[in-house]
């Protein structure tokens, strides 16, 4: 898994009116769950780029007026019309406790179905996984190089190690769709 780090600073008041002055400032209001305490920080919002606008999974390091601690993002809460950052959510990390999280699936090959004309298909672009936080993968690579005209890969057929698949086994994440100049042809043979 992929490594961030973010710098943040305590926050001292809570509540709207300093929520609204800390975004003013150009810095997001955030809070750490998973610990024996809540922990209410702001950090600038230039540092969540590499974090919100990628498909990537990352671990971040919270770095907190010196105290440190693993995190992973949980929620990012948007504003409506701009787009702006409003809110982030951390959620602490240790090695007891598996974490849920999204990651990206890759497919892998070159599919049979495509090179006779069929369209290869992203349905699933990201996978709920469960484990621990050293096991989980930066991609999923997905196979395709079995896939003729009309087949898909469900997530029951991907080989997984030292993780859980959360998403239900019978969801497609690929498949190769027959395009309307090839229907005729294909249900003939």
């Amino acid at each position: 898994m992929k490594k961030i780090e973010i710098v943040g600073y305590q926050r001292a008041n809570l509540g709207r009116t300093e929520s609204q002055a800390i975004r003013a400032e150009g810095n997001v209001p955030c809070v750490l769950y998973g610990g024996e305490e809540q922990v209410h920080f702001y950090a600038p919002a230039i540092l969540f780029r590499q974090l919100l606008y990628t498909p990537n999974v990352y671990e971040v390091a919270l770095n907190i007026e010196g105290d440190e601690y693993r995190a992973i993002l949980q929620e990012a809460q948007f504003h409506p019309v701009s787009d702006a950052l409003l809110h982030a959510d951390f959620l602490l990390v240790t090695d007891k406790k598996p974490v849920k999280v999204s990651v990206p699936v890759r497919l892998v090959g070159s599919a049979p179905g495509v090179q006779k004309g069929g369209k290869l298909v992203t349905r699933v672009r990201k996978l709920r996984v469960k484990g621990a936080i050293e096991n989980i993968p930066d991609f999923i690579d997905v196979d395709v190089s079995n896939l003729d005209l009309g087949k898909s890969v469900r997530v029951g057929q991907i080989p997984v190690s030292n993780i859980e698949l959360l998403e239900q086994s019978s969801n497609p994440v690929a498949s190769i769709e027959i395009p309307r100049a090839l229907r005729g042809q294909v249900s003939a043979k």
